[in-house]
């Protein structure tokens, strides 16, 4: 396991090995091979932290705002301990096979499988960040394709929950 903790306009202290003490709940799923990201910031009173976790190809996200740095930590697990037993019967060939017992994934729902309603062919023309952005916010939608202009490649800008702007861009490991 692996743990790394960013702070952003408060102190993190005493975060680091509590997070370590309770993401060992999530090595009944990966082992101790995977990598957890959580940054932490004070927002109108309240403590924001993001949990990241990555192990070989898959990554999980949770947010979640509370009073307490613990407390939104502890959610934030849940939240992915969650979107793993939600989603178990497509990741559990890359997770550990111990990881899903019966008792375990009792109480959750599964879904087997996503229903594909629409399928939209797009022309991607090239064109720059801004432009894209601009696109997407005359068409109303919460992200937008399109071929960068600069870089050739295929990106996706999206608009965060907090109002900004974020770029998606393809990386080759």
């Amino acid at each position: 396991m692996n743990v790394k903790v960013t702070a952003k306009k408060m102190q993190a202290d005493g975060l680091a090995e509590y997070a370590e003490s309770k993401l060992k709940k999530l090595e009944r799923f990966f082992g101790e091979d995977f990598d957890a990201k959580i940054t932490v910031s004070a927002q109108r009173g309240m403590i924001t932290l993001e949990l990241t976790v990555q192990h070989d190809n898959l990554t999980f996200r949770a947010e979640q705002s509370a009073q307490n740095k613990n407390d939104a930590l502890d959610a934030s697990i849940d939240r992915i301990v969650r979107q793993i037993r939600k989603n178990k019967t497509k990741i559990e060939k890359r997770l550990h096979v111990s990881a899903f017992n019966e008792s375990f994934t009792d109480d959750i729902e599964e879904q087997a499988t996503y229903e594909i309603i629409k399928k939209k062919p797009i022309i991607l023309h090239p064109m720059n960040v801004d432009e894209a952005i601009l696109q997407m916010n005359m068409v109303g939608h919460s992200f937008f394709m399109f071929k960068n202009g600069d870089t050739g490649e295929i990106n996706v800008v999206y608009k965060r929950k907090d109002g900004h702007y974020g770029v998606m861009e393809p990386r080759k490991d």
